[in-house]
């Protein structure tokens, strides 16, 4: 007999938990790293959608995704001739705050029954429009609708648990993807299809005061809060 009642705290728990370690413990298994491989992908797309939205924004025009088979990507945009530095430093910090922006949302989705459907929906709909409209890369071309279409199957689906558990994997994946690109975060530059170019950090600290390691720690605090908001949120309402 199950001490645990379906949709409690304890479950809320153990299901984030059991997320949480998919996502850490996955890769060092055989093959763990090709079946996460669409979902590294699905990571690339919310930090550079992060930069692209910021774009948009701020009243600029974001022309383009791509996304290269190693996972790494980059979002381009037009920006106005006198366009500040402030707008620019927003529009680099947009790509590292996006998944976590994304993973609080997710892990908030799950605590509502009533929400499960229609977030899934909604993430197979983006996906598949900015594909359309932005991602200019073969890997983005065949992942992305993959993606959509397997986001989209999976929110009709008779099954709710399978929803709820795709909803809190994705939140967390999201949430957890900023340790990944640590090395990255704290650097002031990287090599991206084989161009040398600043990192976001880099950017930020190139148009404002202070290094690039201290708007590391700015984005590394401002995620912790979503994320932890977002956790104390789920955990806090049941069903």
């Amino acid at each position: 007999m199950s001490l645990v009642r379906p949709q409690s705290q304890e479950e809320q728990v153990g299901r984030l938990v059991l997320a949480g370690a998919l996502v850490l413990f996955l890769p060092a298994l055989p093959f763990g790293g090709y079946l996460l491989y669409p979902f590294t992908i699905l990571t690339t797309w919310f930090h550079e959608m992060g930069h692209g939205l910021a774009a948009m924004a701020t009243g600029n025009d974001f022309q383009q995704l791509v996304i290269l088979p190693d996972g790494s990507g980059v979002a381009t945009s037009d920006l106005d001739h006198d366009t500040g530095a402030l707008t620019r430093a927003l529009i680099a910090m947009g790509g590292p705050l996006g998944p976590s922006v994304v993973g609080a949302g997710l892990i908030m989705a799950s605590s509502r029954h009533r929400w499960w459907r229609p977030v899934l929906l909604a993430m197979a709909a983006a996906l598949a429009l900015s594909t359309l409209i932005w991602v200019r890369s073969l890997t983005g071309w065949l992942v992305l609708p993959a993606l959509a279409a397997g986001l989209a199957w999976l929110a009709w689906q008779p099954r709710a648990a399978w929803q709820l558990f795709a909803l809190q994997f994705l939140g967390v994946l999201a949430a957890l993807s900023m340790f990944h690109d640590w090395d990255y975060l704290f650097s002031n530059a990287a090599v991206i299809g084989g161009q040398p170019m600043l990192s976001d950090t880099g950017a930020i600290a190139a148009e404002l005061w202070l290094p690039y390691w201290f708007w590391a720690a700015v984005i590394v605090g401002l995620s912790g809060l979503m994320v932890g908001a977002s956790l104390k949120f789920a955990l806090n309402r049941e069903g």
